[in-house]
């Protein structure tokens, strides 16, 4: 199953700048457990987890089911992307 064009699909209409989103997958060695994570912009980033985690337990229970029709365990994490600033 395609879990990066599933995201996409999810996430894209919420951010304000699609392009800018990474989505890395990791499988472990058994393939039952699947990492995703999502790094965008900061205010992105806040979209996509909402008020108290809503959107982010949404998104969650969306790839956890997707998970199951391959007896597959899916975790998603969201990251933001941080500028450096300087001294």
């Amino acid at each position: 199953m395609d879990y990066e064009k599933i995201i996409h699909a999810l996430i894209d209409p919420i951010v304000e700048e699609p392009k800018s989103v990474l989505v890395r997958i990791l499988e472990d060695e058994n393939g039952k457990d699947v990492n995703i994570l999502v790094a965008a912009e900061k205010e992105d980033t806040a979209r996509l987890i909402g008020r108290h985690g809503i959107i982010a337990n949404s998104l969650r229970e969306v790839l956890s089911v997707a998970g199951r029709s391959e007896n597959r365990r899916i975790f998603l994490k969201f990251e933001s992307f941080e500028e450096e600033k300087e001294d």
